[in-house]
């Protein structure tokens, strides 16, 4: 630990619809493995401290494609197996844990200041927008577009039926009204997928980076308003925050 009480090693993993890509501060290279509709919370902690082997941490940071309260995850993820919501984190990694939607730790890994508005194009839509140093995370996959909804219309299963030109024609036209209804100054496009609409993109639209996800897990050890999971008394995971210190808010 540091000085201020903060981790100076921590992992940081981001759990995808396919693939649970993870990090440790101080490495460079990331490892992977597959997730899928079979993927529980035991087996990605399993796969993970396996993955992880050689790795120093002293804390852990989950992006998970699922809603996530100040103790916890909300709801279970649409394209993994179910058990998440109540899963003892903490207890399971045995070290101090924080989670977050994967597309808000991506967007954080992203920030640059100002009013940014990030979307994730992965197996959905994963959205967040970051305000003055607020972070919000969205639900814009199942608002309404096109023919159905922006995951049904945007995921990869889309980009599977529809192919490389259409699927990045449908992507780019999305683009724009998204960042207009948000008043954000630019828009970061990130996920497994953001590599398809490469060429021409929209004014005040940047590609983010592969590693912007780690990048965010490890400065979510740095917003002091985010609950740690812990491990107090055996097995019992109770949420803990220290006091904000009013330049970050996670909502």
């Amino acid at each position: 630990m540091r000085k201020n009480g903060a981790p100076g090693k921590i992992l940081a993993i981001d759990v995808g619809g396919t693939k649970v890509k993870l990090l440790a501060s101080g490495e460079t290279e990331p490892r992977k493995f597959r997730s899928g509709r079979q993927l529980t919370p035991a087996a990605m902690v399993d796969r993970v401290r396996k993955s992880a082997k050689g790795w120093r941490y002293e804390a852990v940071s989950i992006g998970l494609p699922a809603m996530v309260g100040p103790a916890g995850v909300l709801a279970e993820p649409g394209n993994l197996a179910a058990g998440w919501i109540g899963f003892d984190y903490a207890a399971a990694f045995g070290c101090p844990v924080r989670m977050t939607n994967d597309a808000s730790m991506q967007a954080l890994g992203s920030y640059d200041g100002g009013r940014m508005l990030f979307l994730g194009f992965g197996t959905g839509l994963g959205s967040a927008l970051i305000a003055d140093h607020v972070i919000i995370s969205l639900e814009l996959g199942d608002l309404h577009f096109e023919d159905g909804t922006y995951s049904e219309e945007l995921g990869r299963e889309s980009y599977d039926r529809l192919g490389k030109k259409a699927w990045r024609k449908l992507a780019l036209k999305a683009i724009p009204p998204l960042q207009k209804a948000f008043l954000a100054d630019y828009v970061v496009v990130g996920g497994g997928n953001a590599r398809h609409p490469v060429n021409k993109l929209p004014a005040n639209v940047r590609l983010g980076n592969n590693l912007t996800a780690f990048r965010g897990g490890f400065r979510l050890w740095g917003i002091d308003d985010v609950q740690t999971l812990v491990v107090e008394q055996g097995s019992h995971q109770k949420p803990v925050a220290r006091p904000a210190n009013g330049e970050w808010r996670v909502l």
